[in-house]
């Protein structure tokens, strides 16, 4: 995020929401959402579902899944075209404008209100509150990036805040809403393939250099693989052995039957954990680790602000901290590594990384600080901390517009296969019920997995609301409550991700060229009533 949360709930007077449900997947972030509409500002929704905040919002974009690129062009053109841009910012901080101009020309408000399904005159009086608001955040989520095509998604709503100047101000920004608590720190710390801590590029001169300095060892130049592409990788050989700790792949990755086939092809397979996951089963030895309230550290939320995790509780048992389960098998494999204490790690942290060597549990334990934890980048010991990225310059120098065509989704329904399926969070469960469905008031709640789809399209399959239906891809097929409303477009139904037999047994694994993000929020479905007789 560029902005904070108290920022960009408490400082606008419209709000952009694209591809989010905040209210159930986020929902401390999504009642300060609530609260902003009540205090009086303006809410698009761009959601191909009605979900809550829709019901208060001032306009509600039920887009087509898939054509978000399509969505944001639309918007920039109407923008251009009305001469609502900003022009100072334009001329004073951006480069090759001209470039995005040319592209988004043709994504006239007529031609993306048919490829996205909506009113053109909804889309021009959401590009001209988006534009004409004095401060005015882009907030998304998986419904941006979950797509083969999500980096262009996200890079296209990069173009539609430059455009207007809204970038590097109060209120403003391009925000992600991170979906657990430690997304963004897992980021911070090296978790791509080619990159160390603080985003430092494996192949930019003297990083490689400087990591091995300070580790006393010779490192791996070469950039490595994205977990996603891991998978294809075990089918031919080229990966023999896999260490998962904290992931639970069968349950959340797409495709199911693919992923058990590739775990099952593997010469040998680790899974450090909390509890006896789908994807556990299939590991050749299991390491028992320890939750969040048994340790201490820092979380890193989606605002960037790193805060202090204390130890609250001791379990007895053999589970470990998964620094001691990773220093073991490091000295085990013949590299000498002492057992730090996490302020010892956060020291070292910040000992490499520029954007957090002003950071330290000490200071975050100080009065200084009260608690409140520093936003990186934080550049020294006396640095307060970055509450808003990018003001009066980008990191960068100038913000490169980089434009991109809308492509559309991998799979597209046809005669079989006739609805298209998109997929999400419900508020009582969180991702893959590693912990929640071990809860028996949650799982009093919600217990078993459902599909939502229109009243329309019910009525033409004959299913009433609460029947158990048949739900079929070309990857697989399972049964699900059908919960009969107009949350969704005629010809879209939509389903959670967390069951064991939920969403994913169906859903493509077709990726993002760059991010290699599976393409969960779009495939091809057909539904199907069950016939009694043959029960």
């Amino acid at each position: 995020m560029t902005n904070t949360i108290a920022d960009i709930t408490r400082e606008s007077d419209a709000i952009l929401l694209v591809g989010s449900n905040p209210e159930h997947a986020h929902p401390v972030l999504g009642m300060q959402v609530r609260q902003a509409v009540q205090r009086g500002a303006k809410l698009i929704v761009v959601d191909p579902r009605k979900i809550d905040l829709a019901n208060d919002a001032t306009i509600h974009l039920k887009l087509k899944p898939g054509t978000n690129v399509a969505f944001a062009n639309g918007m920039m053109n109407i923008i251009i075209q009305e001469g609502l841009a900003d022009e100072t910012f334009l001329r004073e901080r951006t480069e090759n404008f001209e470039a995005l101009k040319e592209t988004v020309k043709d994504y006239t408000a007529e031609k993306v209100a048919e490829i996205c399904c909506i009113d053109p005159d909804m889309l021009r009086e959401a590009a001209r509150i988006y534009a004409t608001a004095k401060a005015a955040p882009i907030m998304y989520c998986l419904g941006v990036t979950e797509h083969h095509t999500g980096t262009e998604g996200v890079m296209s709503l990069s173009n539609l805040a430059m455009l207007v100047g809204k970038i590097g101000r109060p209120g403003c920004g391009v925000n992600p809403i991170r979906g657990q608590n430690n997304v963004q720190g897992a980021c911070d710390m090296g978790a791509a393939p080619n990159q160390f801590p603080g985003y430092q590029n494996i192949t930019k001169e003297g990083v490689l250099e400087k990591f091995e300095k300070a580790w006393g060892t010779t490192l791996n130049p070469n950039v490595g693989i994205k977990a996603t592409d891991c998978f294809p990788k075990m089918l031919t050989g080229e990966i023999k052995g896999l260490f998962i700790f904290g992931e639970d792949p069968v349950r959340t990755d797409p495709n199911t039957h693919h992923v058990i086939n590739c775990l099952q092809h593997l010469d040998f397979f680790v899974v450090d954990d909390l509890f006896m996951t789908e994807t556990a089963k299939l590991a050749d030895v299991i390491l028992p680790g320890i939750s969040y309230a048994e340790k201490d550290g820092t979380f890193t939320n989606t605002e960037r602000r790193v805060q202090r995790v204390r130890k609250a509780v001791t379990i007895e048992g053999e589970a470990m901290p998964d620094t001691w389960i990773f220093t073991e098998l490091m000295n085990r494999m013949g590299y000498e590594q002492a057992y730090l204490t996490p302020a010892q790690i956060m020291d070292e942290i910040a000992s490499v990384t520029p954007s957090f060597a002003g950071i330290s549990h000490k200071r975050l334990d100080s009065e200084e600080v009260g608690g409140r934890g520093l936003q990186w980048p934080c550049t020294s010991p006396t640095h307060p901390g970055t509450p808003i990225m990018h003001v009066g310059k980008f990191a960068r120098g100038l913000g490169y517009f980089r434009p991109a065509e809308y492509v559309p989704a991998t799979e597209q329904p046809d005669k079989v296969y006739p609805f298209i399926l998109t997929t999400g969070r419900i508020l009582v469960h969180y991702n893959a019920c590693a912990m929640t469905d071990k809860t028996d008031g949650i799982n009093a709640l919600e217990n078993a997995n459902f599909i939502e789809i229109h009243t329309k399209d019910a009525a033409k399959l004959g299913i009433a609301n609460g029947e158990v239906v048949e739900v079929s891809s070309r990857r697989g097929t399972i049964t699900a409550e059908a919960r009969v409303s107009d949350k969704t477009n005629p010809g879209q139904v939509w389903m959670p991700f967390h069951y064991v037999d939920g969403a994913n047994w169906l859903t493509i694994d077709a990726l993002d060229s760059i991010s290699s993000t599976p393409e969960y929020k779009v495939c091809a479905v057909k539904v199907s009533k069950i016939c009694s007789s043959c029960c």
